[in-house]
């Protein structure tokens, strides 16, 4: 499995706002705002809700993800 790349902070707390909000749908939430700005034609924020989609992934994962030193 590759890891995503984290670019920002932003993404963190776009993340943690739409978990509060959403819970357990906040990785759905972000896909339809992605899928939303892409029907737009907006790549920008469609590039950054696909970011906080997979650092939703992230977060809610239960166990350590990539190299553990």
């Amino acid at each position: 499995m590759h890891l995503p790349i984290l670019v920002d902070r932003q993404s963190y707390e776009d993340a943690a706002a739409l978990m509060e909000t959403f819970g357990e749908h906040a990785s759905v939430e972000a896909a339809l705002r992605a899928d939303r700005s892409r029907e737009r034609g907006n790549h920008v924020h469609f590039c950054r809700w696909r970011q906080v989609e997979r650092m939703l992934l992230l977060l809610t994962a239960e166990q350590a993800m990539g190299t553990i030193h």
